[in-house]
């Protein structure tokens, strides 16, 4: 792959990558340096790429890596993040629309969970097959189905949980 195929790479890959990028990322900074990152390791990675395996699986599999790592020093060396971004990840998404208070609701649920769970949402979410979920986390298909089920529960449960709460005590009481 020369930089001419990674470049190609990256524009057809753009909003996943983005999306991966405002999933684990609360500021504007923090979500360009991941998205730079993730280009650098797609280049570094490109001699191993597998084309056996889907082109967009590759891509998802390095992202979430950097996404994670990014989070997971970060969640270390802040003591409070910062309000989840749900305007930033409805651009992410292609919608020009500010996002309903169900909709902010249910991302800050999102974004309490830890940063597998949140992959797999993320993964779900953009509408992957559990075959393709599974590839890209190395998980088992039945696995994904069964983390899936508890993870949707939880959210579900979570999320009547902060909108009783926020009816009662205002939107900053769940939080």
């Amino acid at each position: 792959m020369d930089a001419h195929e990674l470049t190609d790479l990256l524009r057809r890959h753009a909003g996943l990558i983005h999306r991966i990028a405002y999933a684990y990322c609360r500021n504007a900074t923090d979500r360009e340096d991941v998205v730079q990152e993730i280009a650098v390791q797609l280049w570094r990675s490109r001699e191993r790429y597998d084309a056996r395996f889907a082109e967009t699986t590759w891509v998802y599999r390095i992202a979430l890596n950097v996404a994670i790592s990014f989070h997971r020093r970060e969640f270390e060396y802040r003591e409070r993040r910062l309000p989840i971004d749900a305007h930033a990840i409805t651009i992410a998404a292609a919608s020009e629309a500010q996002p309903s208070e169900d909709v902010e609701l249910l991302l800050r649920c999102i974004d309490e969970l830890g940063a597998f769970e949140k992959a797999l949402v993320l993964l779900y979410l953009d509408g992957n097959e559990h075959a393709v979920i599974a590839e890209v986390l190395g998980i088992s298909v039945s696995n994904v189905g069964t983390k899936l089920l508890r993870i949707k529960d939880g959210l579900r449960a979570a999320f009547e949980r902060r909108a009783r709460s926020e009816r009662t005590e205002g939107p900053h009481a769940a939080r």
